[in-house]
């Protein structure tokens, strides 16, 4: 069950930026941007957690989940380190799957030829 739920919860939250997509003039940009500040705005009200668990990859891979993850960490950091852990919190959070997301486009970028339009 815990694939049906991951699939129901990432399905909706994808169905909802196809419909923001589709239905408004935002730019694709300017969604994922809001899908990142939604998710740290609804994990500063411990409703993001409880999703997460619900439905483990379906809420964490989606953007909204990079946010949930920033705010986690900023969260941590200023349990650690006081007021200075706002600046640092996040971007120690998220490091690892920023890195592996560069690391991985490099090698993306390496092993293929770029086309001409």
């Amino acid at each position: 069950m815990q694939y049906f739920y991951a699939f129901l919860v990432g399905g909706a939250i994808c169905l909802v930026g196809q419909l923001l997509i589709d239905k408004t003039k935002l730019t694709p940009a300017r969604i994922l941007t809001g899908y990142v500040v939604t998710g740290v705005f609804v994990s500063a009200l411990s409703l993001y957690q409880p999703i997460v668990d619900f439905a483990g990859a379906g809420a964490t891979v989606p953007l909204c989940g990079f946010g949930h993850l920033m705010a986690q960490g900023v969260k941590t950091a200023v349990d650690q380190h006081g007021i200075l852990g706002v600046l640092s919190g996040g971007l120690i959070a998220g490091a690892t799957g920023i890195t592996a997301a560069i690391v991985f486009g490099l090698i993306a970028s390496l092993l293929s030829k770029s086309k001409e339009k």
